[in-house]
Order: C-alpha cells, then sequence, then structure tokens
C-alpha cells in the first residue's frame, strides 16, 4: 500500500517577491477560468482528458505552429510553461466541476443554491524541480525558487526554518519528494512537500487481530483499551494532558472577561490562539494513541 506524508517548511522572513509571484499566478488561473468558461462547449467535446488540456493550451499559448486565440501571453508575459500548466490544470478544474454541478442543480428543479463559478481564485502554485525550484547545497537551510520581481521571472534564493529542515533531514533523508507546494497559513508562508513510501499493512487473520479500542472521554482526553477479537481485554491506559487543557481553559477565560467589558470587536487573535491550542492537544492525544498502540502490537486502532 502506498500512502504520501507531507511536511510545510517554513520561509523565512526576507526581502523576496513571493507575494506578487501568488498574485500574477492566481490572476491567471482567474484570467483562463472565465476563458475556459466561455468556450466549455467546445472542450467538453473533447472526451480525453489529455487531447483536452492540449486544446485548452493551444487556445490561449502562442508558438511557431500555433496562433492562440485569446491573448494570454501578452497579459502574463514569460511566464514559465509549467506553471502556465499548472494553472490551465486548475482552471479547466474549476470549470468542469462548476459545469458538472450547475446541471445537478438544474435536475433538482430548486429555485436556490444555485452553483456559481467563482473568478477569484485561492490557488497555490507548485514549483516543478529544477525549472521552478532547486535545492541549495547539503547541509543548508536554503533554495532557489523562480519568482516574478513585477517585470520578468528570476532565481532567487530563500532560506528556509532551520528546525523544519532538520526535521526533513532527520526523517526523510534518501526519500524522493515531490514538488514543493507554495502555503500560507496565519501571514507565513512555507514550502510543502510530499514524499510517498510503501507500506505493507499486517495480513493477520481476522480472530487473531489485536485491536485498540480509543473512547473519547469527558474528564479525560482518551481512553485506550486493548482487546482480543473475542473481547478479551489484555490492558488500559487513560490518557490526559491536565495542563495543555488548564491553559486552554485560562485564555477561554480571559476572553470571555474581555468580551463583557468590551464587547466582541477585537478578539479574533484570541481565538485564533484557542483554536492553535487545541490543534496541538489534539496532535498529542494522537500521538499518544498511536504510540501506546504501537507498544502493544496492535493490528488496528
Amino acid at each position: 500500500m502506498k500512502i504520501t506524508s507531507s511536511y510545510g517548511v517554513e520561509l523565512r522572513k526576507q526581502n523576496i517577491p513571493i507575494r506578487q509571484t501568488l498574485d500574477v499566478y492566481r490572476s491567471a488561473v482567474s484570467y483562463l477560468t472565465e476563458i475556459y468558461a466561455q468556450v466549455w462547449e467546445e472542450l467538453e467535446r473533447i472526451p480525453e482528458t489529455k487531447k483536452r488540456f492540449n486544446e485548452a493550451e493551444h487556445l490561449i499559448h502562442t508558438t511557431k505552429k500555433n496562433q492562440a486565440r485569446f491573448s494570454f501571453d501578452l497579459h502574463f508575459p514569460k511566464m514559465p510553461s509549467y506553471l502556465r500548466r499548472a494553472a490551465i490544470q486548475h482552471a479547466l478544474g474549476s470549470v468542469s466541476s462548476y459545469k458538472t454541478r450547475l446541471g445537478l442543480w438544474k435536475k433538482t428543479s430548486q429555485i436556490e443554491g444555485k452553483p456559481r463559478l467563482v473568478y477569484e481564485s485561492h490557488a497555490m502554485p507548485v514549483f516543478y524541480r529544477d525549472v521552478m525550484y532547486r535545492e541549495d547545497e547539503a547541509g543548508k537551510d536554503a533554495a532557489y525558487l523562480k519568482l516574478y520581481d513585477g517585470h520578468d521571472w528570476k532565481w532567487f534564493r530563500v532560506w528556509l526554518s532551520h528546525t523544519d529542515m532538520e526535521y526533513l533531514r532527520k526523517n526523510w533523508a534518501g526519500k524522493k519528494a515531490s514538488a514543493p507546494t507554495l502555503e500560507k497559513r496565519r501571514r507565513k508562508y512555507f514550502l510543502r512537500f510530499s514524499y510517498t513510501e510503501d507500506v505493507i499493512l499486517t495480513k493477520t487473520p481476522i480472530k487473531e487481530q489485536i485491536i485498540c479500542s480509543v473512547d473519547l472521554g469527558i474528564n479525560t482526553d482518551a481512553v485506550c483499551t486493548i482487546m482480543r477479537s473475542d473481547g478479551t481485554v489484555l490492558g488500559r491506559k487513560f490518557i490526559n494532558f491536565p495542563s495543555e487543557k488548564d491553559r486552554m481553559y485560562r485564555v477561554l477565560g480571559r476572553i470571555k472577561r474581555f468580551q463583557r467589558e468590551h464587547g466582541s470587536a477585537q478578539v479574533k487573535s484570541r481565538w485564533a490562539y484557542v483554536k492553535r491550542l487545541n490543534i496541538e492537544l489534539d496532535r498529542k492525544i494522537a500521538g499518544a494513541v498511536t504510540k501506546y498502540a504501537k507498544e502493544n502490537h496492535a493490528d488496528i486502532i
């Protein structure tokens, strides 16, 4: 069985045109979405996905053997070919999804809930290796990205978080990663790397399997029970993180007092902090459950 794991590496704050690159890519996706919505009747007649994609590219990109119908190259000059094709793929997917949802809506004969084609895309660019992304020397917390500086596409050296790079070197050294995707979270930018690996699932017969049953509790975070398929209990563990919950409850208390005195207009950042605390607690509980199941050689959770 193949499983895919991903990890986001933070881009350290520096003077690089990452925002301009994101804006021009999203503008390209919006421009293409509008075009393909106009000519969708032509494109949907082509059943093969690859041929449809090629026809969509011929409509907007001029070459020696092809004269484009639309002036995409004038609006987005010198855009790298791989990035242009990623934008085409995203736009085609958006229009195809919209047309499918619209057809289903018409069959229901409903007045409300009509699907809407969104042109303002939140697409994130993929930095394809060698043409958009190059690794730095071994051991260096840096990489090279091809970015748009407002006039041209140029290579920029970007510095990456040392902690994140150490994690990748420790856990994924020697394994090939897919092309990184740009990601934005809480005003920070990340490069998300994905790794695919083969894992062998257990072939233990069902009647011989050891089960880790998990009950998400109220007074405790989780109760794990190790048992056989016939119901024989082999072990039990109560998982609890009281200090983390106390911290979250204290923050909730501060928010309550602040809202009582000042209203709810300026508590967005405080609620975001509570959300991050909750996500961190989720991760700790999941890690503790997985560790206990592994220690007891459980076949399934």
